[in-house]
């Protein structure tokens, strides 16, 4: 951890981030659009190195009104073949950063019928289907506890936050729980209704890691889904990652909206 915030140092000159921001599949334009400086992942020490179509793979430091901001500018998968550890390594480094508040996004297929490709879905509870947990191995107490409470990993106030930014902008988001599987290939349709039938309303292949850890580590977390396409089963339409990013970019600004006013706010 040393050699990484040692590293990083040597870029930021006394950038205090207080915000972190981990954006999923489509949606680093926020990052593009406000970026003062970068770092690429594979240059920074303990960073593993993204190789999804949509993630650009870096570390981005911004001010966005008030407010530092550190964005990963694309995440590590799990089925990329990267550790638990390894994917959630960043989050540690945000914290050790100064960072107190981490927006999770991702994009998600919908589980909920009343959900469309576009939406935007506030996460209220998730399910960890990955057959992993990232707190496996030994606990640093400096970090958090042996045995972190699991209650309220997305913080109530910045639902409340987003919906009230929502509000603001006339924008329907929708609430619900979100389910992660290790991926890469998609769920059945078999998997999918098992997932309803759980109280799934949309699924994906990441965030839990993280949020599972920004909550250990005692960092505020709020959860944002992009739907981009319906989840096996929901319809007869094939999926693919092509229609992800398709999607995303349809609603990017959307997106950017939401969490510009939530930046004010937070």
């Amino acid at each position: 951890m040393k050699d990484t915030l040692d590293y990083i140092d040597t870029y930021t000159d006394g950038f205090k981030p207080e915000i972190g921001i981990i954006l999923g599949s489509g949606l680093g334009d926020l990052a593009d659009t406000y970026c003062e400086f970068a770092i690429p992942y594979d240059k920074i020490p303990g960073f593993s190195k993204s190789t999804v179509a949509g993630h650009k793979g870096q570390l981005v430091f911004a001010t966005i009104g008030e407010k530092k901001v550190v964005m990963m500018q694309g995440r590590i998968h799990y089925y990329e073949g990267h550790s638990m550890q390894e994917i959630t390594y960043p989050v540690k480094v945000m914290k050790m950063l100064g960072v107190k508040t981490v927006i999770i996004t991702n994009a998600a297929g919908a589980i909920n019928k009343s959900f469309r490709p576009g939406d935007l879905m506030v996460i209220t509870d998730h399910i960890n289907m990955m057959g992993d947990n990232p707190l496996i191995g030994p606990n640093d107490d400096t970090l958090g506890p042996r045995f972190p409470d699991m209650s309220e990993v997305y913080n109530k106030n910045l639902v409340k936050m987003a919906d009230a930014a929502a509000r603001i902008l006339r924008m329907d988001l929708k609430h619900g729980v979100y389910i992660a599987s290790s991926g890469p290939s998609y769920e059945t349709p078999a998997e999918i209704k098992m997932a309803r039938y759980l109280g799934a309303d949309a699924a994906g292949m990441s965030t839990v890691p993280e949020a599972i850890v920004a909550n250990y580590c005692g960092m505020k977390v709020l959860g944002i889904s992009c739907i981009s396409n319906y989840a096996s089963g929901v319809s007869t339409k094939k999926l693919s990652h092509e229609e992800v990013i398709e999607t995303t970019n349809a609603v990017k600004s959307k997106f950017k909206e939401l969490i510009l006013l939530l930046l004010k706010n937070i």
